[in-house]
């Protein structure tokens, strides 16, 4: 499944190159670094639920522009999103698809959050840590984000990402990493 998301991640690069990139309806391009499994629950609200033991994951997204339809301007213009975080120790990985929503504060800031669904590489049964107990293969992905326009072309975000299936299948250990990304503007 690793090697899956890998051809995946190779084949979106190639399909990026500044040349497609507006083709494509692509808006912007994230790589970056995260902690994995960095705190153990949804939201990251209390500080004893944090554990960061080391960059471990390498994160990919690409952002297309919002589509010019009614249904998208109603529900507050999102953008598309696909991307993946790969375990570089060969844990678990997530490769995902969504809405992103981005809210700017002023000219230089701005907060995100997206919703969708993830694919999982992890264990669906019994396992021993720090593997994660997924309980089914797709779950929900939820993402929040800040982050600063470096420059017209460029972005930094430090986000939070989690999925899990929310208790609809027996097991439901959830993944949450802690990253931050580089974006490229198109």
């Amino acid at each position: 499944m690793v090697k899956r998301l890998w051809a995946v991640l190779a084949g979106l690069a190639l399909c990026c190159a500044p040349a497609q990139a507006q083709s494509f309806g692509l808006s912007e391009v994230r790589v970056g670094v995260a902690a994995h499994d960095a705190y153990n629950g949804f939201l990251p609200f209390t500080s004893e639920n944090y554990r960061f033991n080391g960059i471990t994951d390498l994160s990919f997204d690409a952002i297309f522009r919002s589509p010019d339809l009614d249904a998208f301007r109603w529900i507050g213009s999102p953008r598309p999103r696909i991307g993946a975080t790969v375990s570089m120790q060969g844990l678990d990985s997530i490769a995902h698809a969504g809405l992103l929503w981005q809210v700017p504060l002023g000219d230089t800031f701005y907060v995100e959050a997206g919703f969708g669904a993830a694919i999982n590489t992890g264990s669906l049964g019994e396992t021993e840590m720090p593997s994660r107990r997924f309980g089914c293969r797709i779950g929900f992905y939820e993402s929040f984000g800040v982050g600063a326009n470096l420059s017209p072309s460029a972005t930094m975000t430090l986000t939070y990402e989690h999925t899990s299936n929310n208790g609809y299948c027996p097991y439901n250990d959830g993944l949450s990493n802690i990253g931050l990304r580089i974006g490229f503007k198109f």
